[in-house]
């Protein structure tokens, strides 16, 4: 244990204001999104470019090159939340039909075995398919979460078990520990969406009633 808590900070002291900086970020980011701030979206644009800085600094060109995918995403969904809200507070929290279910891991899953094939023909990645199942999952998280789709949650859940296995396993447990902070906010994100949306919906069945 004493050896574990010696690498998480170890990983703290060695890290470089940069990358201090995308873990704050990051964390805020994802805190604000749990609550449905609006707020989430810009400081979510930060973290993605501060990331891009810093795949693109250590030569992880596609890294980087998702990030600029999630800023576009984020930019869209920051205006998706403000501008078909209409006269609401805020927008709704929505939910996929099973089909839709169905639809979104269909297509990530055969973008993992698309990506993790080409990574293990192409590259010389020791997990490809690992790393294929986070980037597709998380590209169909990120999207899902720009529409408030609470499965969003679900998904950023799986990347996130996924990462924490995959690096304790390889005895990284700093960047372990930081996907077990992000594990803990995604299940914060998936019981307070699914709380809110069944909030909204109670409303909107007591305001259809009283019309």
């Amino acid at each position: 244990m004493s050896e574990i808590i010696k690498n998480i900070a170890d990983g703290f002291a060695s890290a470089s204001g940069l990358d201090l900086s995308n873990l704050l970020l990051g964390v805020l980011g994802v805190w604000l999104m749990t609550r449905r701030k609006l707020a989430a979206f810009p400081v979510g644009l930060l973290a993605v470019s501060v990331q891009g800085i810093l795949f693109f600094r250590t030569k992880f060109y596609a890294d980087a090159l998702l990030q600029v995918f999630f800023f576009v995403t984020l930019a869209w969904g920051w205006r998706h939340w403000v501008r078909d809200r209409g006269d609401a507070p805020e927008l709704p929290v929505a939910r996929l039909s099973w089909p839709g279910r169905a639809a979104v891991l269909g297509a990530a899953g055969a973008a993992t075995v698309a990506w993790g094939l080409a990574s293990r023909q192409w590259t010389d990645a020791p997990m490809p398919f690992r790393d294929a199942f986070i980037a597709s999952f998380s590209v169909a998280a990120q999207v899902l979460q720009a529409r408030k789709n609470v499965e969003n949650w679900a998904l950023w859940v799986a990347v996130n078990l996924t990462a924490i296995v995959s690096y304790w396993s390889a005895a990284m447990a700093f960047t372990a520990f930081l996907y077990l902070v992000y594990l803990a906010l995604g299940l914060l994100g998936w019981v307070a969406w699914a709380r809110t949306m069944r909030a909204q919906g109670a409303a909107q069945e007591r305001r259809e009633e009283a019309a």
